[in-house]
């Protein structure tokens, strides 16, 4: 179990090599280092975490400004809060993001839930001031965060307007560019808890956070949601296997035609095959529109809402995807997965550390010694092209995987 850091007694802070927050009454007036836009949302900034709040402050406020994965791989651990706090789920509220909003009825059942569009809370000034009223108002006793890789002017900012009487973090991913702005929130906190260094996978990083509060070791245990038993929005007919080939960052795209041979694989032995992805993600169009004319291939990209998109994962026969959010969410649904993964942050979010990777997950991929460049790969000629680890994980690799996991001879 971690060490839980109360940044009120200096002994505590000597515990975390490296980072030092400890600040002067005069350097939180005026922070150096800080950039242009703290100084521009700092007025408001300032208004609202002197806005009064008139109701008795109560419950547990849980910030997780964060994509679609980071949040499966948090949810297990929320219905701990409960006992760890001595609170009902129902004064536990979860400040999430618009992105996954569509489906917190049924994955955060018994909890409130408030989202909003985090990259719009941290660049436009009016929005964020509605914001930090809304989440000023909510009072909580207790501010909780426990991202590790998470932006202080969107999660920590927030834990700072909401002015719980205590507020406890997590030690986020810091280097020299973010140090000062960490420096300034963490600072003025109550407690931090260090789950490990980098690469600590992220469920491993969860547990640990809510052993420290709950003051025992919890075992850390694989991602899972619960989800509604509602038949996917294709017609009936023989199994169907999804494709999901896109990411929001092209490089993590292992190629298309290298989705398209699985398909056919798949095609031949009696399958299905769905394709599946956001209307941005659709760069090659044309491409993907020929192959869809194929019989027995569905394409759904850019026409299924997120509710509708689990409804297809559930049901699937199986789900092969780039490391992006549905394929978490796919694990945490139960359905035969296989996830194509490249090295930008290995083992951080993907593979699954063995203790917590069910047995419908499969994690492909092919090592290289540059592994854990945060994307930043200087082996590729433009942001455009696939990232070498990426595109070095083989069709074969795959589907001796694929046909594992679905017993196909």
């Amino acid at each position: 179990m971690q060490t839980v850091q109360d940044l009120k007694d200096p002994s505590h802070r000597r515990e975390t090599p490296g980072h030092r927050f400890v600040t002067s009454t005069f350097w939180r007036s005026f922070p150096a280092g800080m950039r242009r836009r703290w100084w521009l949302f700092r007025p408001f900034d300032f208004f609202v975490r002197r806005f009064p709040t008139f109701r008795r402050r109560r419950g547990v406020l849980v910030i997780r400004m964060d994509g679609i994965g980071d949040m499966v791989l948090f949810r297990n651990t929320l219905d701990h809060y409960a006992e760890i706090f001595g609170v009902d789920n129902s004064e536990i509220t979860v400040l999430g993001c618009t992105s996954w909003g569509s489906i917190t009825d049924e994955v955060f059942k018994g909890y409130r839930v408030r989202v909003i569009d985090e990259h719009a809370y941290a660049r436009w000034p009016h929005y964020r001031l509605w914001i930090s009223l809304m989440v000023r108002l909510l009072a909580p006793a207790v501010t909780v965060c426990d991202s590790y890789m998470r932006r202080a002017l969107m999660a920590d900012s927030l834990a700072y307007m909401a002015g719980a009487p205590k507020t406890i973090v997590s030690l986020p991913y810091i280097n020299e560019p973010t140090r000062t702005e960490f420096t300034y929130y963490i600072s003025q906190t109550d407690r931090i808890i260090n789950t490990g260094v980098y690469p600590t996978h992220e469920i491993v990083r969860h547990y640990r956070f809510i052993s420290a509060l709950a003051g025992r070791s919890i075992e850390p245990e694989p991602p899972r949601i619960s989800w509604r038993d509602k038949e996917p929005p294709i017609e009936t007919g023989k199994p169907y296997v999804i494709l999901n080939p896109g990411s929001n960052e092209p490089g993590r795209r292992w190629p298309l035609n290298d989705y398209f041979q699985i398909a056919d694989r798949l095609l031949e032995k009696g399958y299905r095959v769905v394709l599946v992805g956001s209307m941005e993600e659709k760069s090659s169009a044309a491409i993907i529109d020929a192959y869809a004319s194929k019989p027995d291939v569905i394409d759904m990209i850019g026409r299924t809402s997120l509710p509708e998109l689990l409804d297809l994962m559930k049901h699937a026969a199986c789900v092969l995807s780039n490391d992006t959010g549905p394929a978490h969410l796919s694990i945490a649904l139960g359905a035969p997965t296989v996830v194509v993964v490249g090295g930008g942050h290995f083992g951080s979010f993907v593979p699954y550390p063995p203790e917590v990777t069910p047995d419908n997950a499969r994690f492909v991929f092919r090592k290289m010694e540059c592994y854990h460049c945060f994307w930043r790969c200087p082996k590729r000629a433009s942001k455009f092209d696939v990232f070498p680890c990426i595109d070095a994980v083989g069709i074969e690799e795959v589907w001796e995987e694929i046909q594992n996991l679905m017993n196909i001879k």
